[in-house]
């Protein structure tokens, strides 16, 4: 089913929205949420909220890309469940790994104070995205964004895991000069 046609079931309150939504994006969301969790039942857990999440959410916001709108919902609740895990000393997956090798580039902490300088940093980090390859912007994506393995990384390109390591610290070390540049650093 076409997700402007998902949407409208959303809009009106059909509960067909959600086993739609399911059926077009229950892979997408798990596998973001596993990437996260890496464990089965939580990642469920957060697939489950997302869907309350867009219900809750739509209407009013009509999303422009579904697929975007749905994989944002599941990371932010796969990373706050997660951080909830990880704060009682459970926890594993790629997250420590990824958000560590981000540690020098970009600050974690956020105060209300902040928010405005955030948002800033983000229109930083988008344009900054903008001008890499596609490549280089899909490898730097799958892994900080999604959360992918180095190894998950390299089978999906066809690449060696040396060459996705290569890449991602070359991104890492432009990233943080073009951070610098802009005076976020």
């Amino acid at each position: 089913m076409e997700d402007n046609r998902i949407i409208e079931l959303y809009f009106s309150r059909s509960e067909d929205a959600i086993v739609e939504t399911d059926r077009k994006y229950g892979g997408f969301c798990y596998s973001i949420a596993y990437n996260i969790l890496f464990n089965r039942e939580d990642s469920e857990e957060s697939v489950s909220d997302t869907y309350l999440s867009a219900w809750n959410t739509i209407p009013p916001t009509r999303p422009g890309i579904f697929s975007s709108f749905l994989g944002k919902i599941t990371r932010n609740l796969s990373l706050d469940r997660w951080r909830r895990r990880s704060a009682a000393k459970r926890g594993g997956g790629e997250v420590p790994l990824a958000l560590d090798e981000l540690e020098d580039c970009i600050s974690d902490g956020e105060t209300p104070e902040l928010a405005y300088e955030r948002r800033e940093l983000e229109v930083s980090v988008n344009r900054f995205l903008d001008r890499l390859s596609a490549t280089e912007r899909n490898v730097f994506l799958c892994r900080y964004w999604y959360l992918d393995s180095i190894g998950e990384i390299a089978d999906t390109f066809g690449f060696t895991t040396a060459r996705v390591n290569s890449m991602l610290r070359r991104t890492r070390e432009k990233l943080r000069r073009h951070l610098e540049k802009e005076g976020y650093c």
